[in-house]
C-alpha cells in the first residue's frame, strides 16, 4: 500500500532541507589548543542553570579547575584530548551547518590548511605578545591573509581600546580598512582572580570604552564581541550613538542561562539594532558548542524567520563587505 504524507509534512521537509543548505557566518570562531581551559579534557555546561559560586578561602583557580572537570549538569560538553581532534570536530560541524568561520588563535594556519574556504583568518591580539609591535601588525594586515583584526583580547591585560596604547594599532587598521573585532564583555567566570590575567576588569565589560576610540577613527568598522554582555543600558547607548557599532553573540549564546540570552538579544531588537547582531560561537576547545549557540538562535520565539537569518549570515556579510560573487558562492550558486 502506498503511503501518502500530509502536505504540510512535505512542505516541512523542504523547508528544513532548504534551511541546512543556507549559510551561516560565524564571526568568533577559534583555532586554539585543547589545553586552552586547562589539562584535557575539559567541559562546559551548555546555557547552564546557575553560575558557580565560591568561598574565598581557597583559591579560585582550583574552584574553576573544578568547576571545569566536574561539570554540575546532566549533559555537559567535553572537548576533545588532541589539537588534532578539536579542529576535526570544528571542521567537520562548520561542514555540516554551512558554516563559514572568522577565525583566530595561535593554529589558524592549520585550520586555513585543512579548512580550506571555511575559515576566513584573522588576527589574534593582545599585550601578551610581545613581538607584535605596530610595525609587525601593519605588516601581517597588509598582506591580505587577515580578513578581520580580532580578536583583540587586551580586556585581559586591563587595557580600554580606547586607551593610547592601542591608539598605533586603530589606525593602521582605519588605514587599511580591516575591521577589528574587540573582546568586550564575558571572560571566564572570576577571570580576575585567574593565573596571568590579574588585570581584567569587569568595568571593561562595558562598550562604552570603544567611544572615544571611535570618535578618533570614524571609519573604522569595529564590532563588539560577545554583545558587551552584561551591560545591556549601555550597549543601546553605543548602538545608538554609533550606527557603524555591530556586536557577536559568542559565548553568550551558550555559556549564560537559555532565558537570559534570550533576554539580553530581546532587548537589542526590542530598540531597534537587530541589523546589527551577527552570530559568533566563540567555541574555544568545545566545538560542540556552535550548534548550542545555533540552536539559541533558532529557538528565539520573538525572533522571525528573516531575523534569525539577519543574525546567522545577512548582517556579518554586509559588515564584511562580502561581494556579490563571495555570497553567492555560499549559497552554492557559483
Amino acid at each position: 500500500m502506498k503511503t501518502v504524507l500530509p502536505l504540510f509534512m512535505l512542505l516541512l521537509g523542504i523547508t528544513t532541507q532548504a534551511q541546512e543548505k543556507l549559510p551561516i557566518l560565524d564571526m568568533h570562531l577559534h583555532a586554539l589548543p585543547a589545553s586552552l581551559n586547562g589539562p584535557p579534557p575539559t567541559a562546559i555546561c551548555p546555557s547552564p542553570k546557575e553560575m558557580p559560586v565560591h568561598d574565598p578561602s581557597s583559591p579560585w583557580a582550583d574552584a574553576f579547575n573544578h568547576y571545569l572537570t566536574k561539570p554540575d549538569c546532566d549533559h555537559p560538553i567535553w572537548g576533545p584530548i588532541t589539537d588534532e581532534e578539536v579542529m576535526d570536530k570544528t571542521l567537520q560541524i562548520l561542514e555540516k551547518h554551512n558554516i563559514y568561520g572568522l577565525t583566530s588563535g595561535s593554529l589558524i594556519d592549520d585550520y586555513k590548511t585543512s579548512g580550506g574556504d571555511r575559515i576566513l583568518p584573522g588576527l589574534h591580539f593582545n599585550f601578551f605578545m610581545p613581538n607584535f609591535t605596530p610595525e609587525k601588525v601593519k605588516t601581517l594586515l597588509s598582506s591580505g591573509k587577515y580578513l578581520v583584526f580580532g580578536e583583540v583580547a587586551i580586556q585581559y591585560n586591563g587595557v580600554s581600546p580606547s586607551d593610547s596604547i592601542f591608539e598605533p594599532y586603530a589606525k593602521i587598521a582605519e588605514k587599511l580598512d580591516i575591521p577589528i573585532g574587540i573582546h568586550v564583555g564575558t571572560g571566564p567566570p572570576g577571570a580576575a582572580y585567574l593565573p596571568g590575567v590579574g588585570n581584567y576588569r569587569a568595568k571593561l565589560h562595558s562598550p562604552l570604552v570603544v567611544e572615544e576610540l571611535l570618535m578618533r577613527h570614524p571609519k573604522l568598522r569595529i564590532y563588539l564581541m560577545h554583545a558587551g554582555y552584561p551591560m545591556i543600558d549601555d550597549l543601546l547607548a553605543v548602538l545608538w550613538t554609533h550606527p557603524q557599532v555591530y556586536v557577536d553573540v559568542g559565548v553568550i549564546c551558550y555559556a549564560i542561562p537559555r532565558k537570559a540570552f534570550h533576554e539580553y538579544l530581546r532587548r537589542i531588537f526590542e530598540a531597534g539594532f537587530g541589523k546589527r547582531v551577527m552570530f559568533g560561537s566563540d567555541q574555544m576547545n568545545w566545538p560542540e558548542t556552535i550548534e548550542v549557540g545555533i540552536e539559541a538562535i533558532h529557538t528565539a520565539e520573538f525572533l522571525s524567520e528573516k531575523e534569525k537569518r539577519n543574525i546567522l549570515y545577512n548582517n556579518a556579510a554586509r559588515f564584511l563587505r562580502l561581494s556579490e560573487e563571495t555570497i553567492a558562492k555560499h549559497h552554492g550558486r557559483d
